[in-house]
């Protein structure tokens, strides 16, 4: 029984030890993206944490959004957050960007949370226009902002009127993808979910 006992400790040691070694090279890895991310896009800091905003509007009705954050280069689903569209009218995918960054940002200045490193908006110049107004509404000038167009991964930044192409080998288009899928998955979840809700209203009715 003792040898067993000790074989077992053995085991268990073996297995911590290599999932630390596993978590150390993902924390090695993540951060070189990280540093990546910096010098691709010549940023003045490094991106350690990134916020990702994306809506999602299949129809008149049902339009949300969705706040994906990231933390070193990793998902940190407790700062996740979704939000039902209220002030917009229609399919204005550019007016319904600037109300969640909105809501967003002005809530966690009242709550007083650090902001992020990086912003980080899924589409092109017109959603990345609208979110920088917003911030600068906010007051929020100095707030890093970029955009990801799907089509060709092409990076918009403010006061730029061409993209910058990420090479698509680079690990900081890796971790910008990353972070898109995140915000587009998290938000096409909480859709289903409102459309669900509205559907099963409207049966009961």
């Amino acid at each position: 029984r003792l040898r067993l006992v000790e074989l077992a400790n053995k085991n268990a040691r073996l297995v911590l030890e290599e999932r630390l070694i596993h978590r150390r090279q993902l924390s090695d890895r993540t951060s070189k993206m990280v540093l990546s991310l910096q010098d691709e896009l010549g940023l003045p800091q490094s991106p350690r944490t990134m916020v990702c905003f994306d809506i999602s509007n299949t129809g008149e009705t049902d339009a949300v959004g969705s706040a994906a954050y990231f933390d070193n280069g990793l998902p940190k689903k407790g700062e996740y957050r979704h939000f039902k569209i209220r002030g917009v009218a229609g399919q204005d995918d550019f007016k319904m960007m600037r109300e969640v960054v909105g809501r967003y940002f002005y809530r966690r200045k009242e709550e007083g949370k650090p902001m992020p490193d990086l912003v980080v908006v899924d589409g092109g110049k017109g959603q990345l226009s609208s979110a920088h107004a917003e911030l600068a509404s906010l007051g929020l000038n100095d707030q890093l902002i970029i955009s990801l167009a799907k089509r060709l991964e092409e990076v918009y930044l403010p006061g730029r009127s061409d993209p910058t192409t990420i090479p698509k080998s680079s690990p900081a288009l890796l971790l910008l993808k990353r972070i898109r899928d995140e915000a587009h998955r998290f938000a096409i979840a909480y859709n289903r979910k409102v459309r669900s809700k509205r559907t099963i209203a409207s049966a009961a009715v």
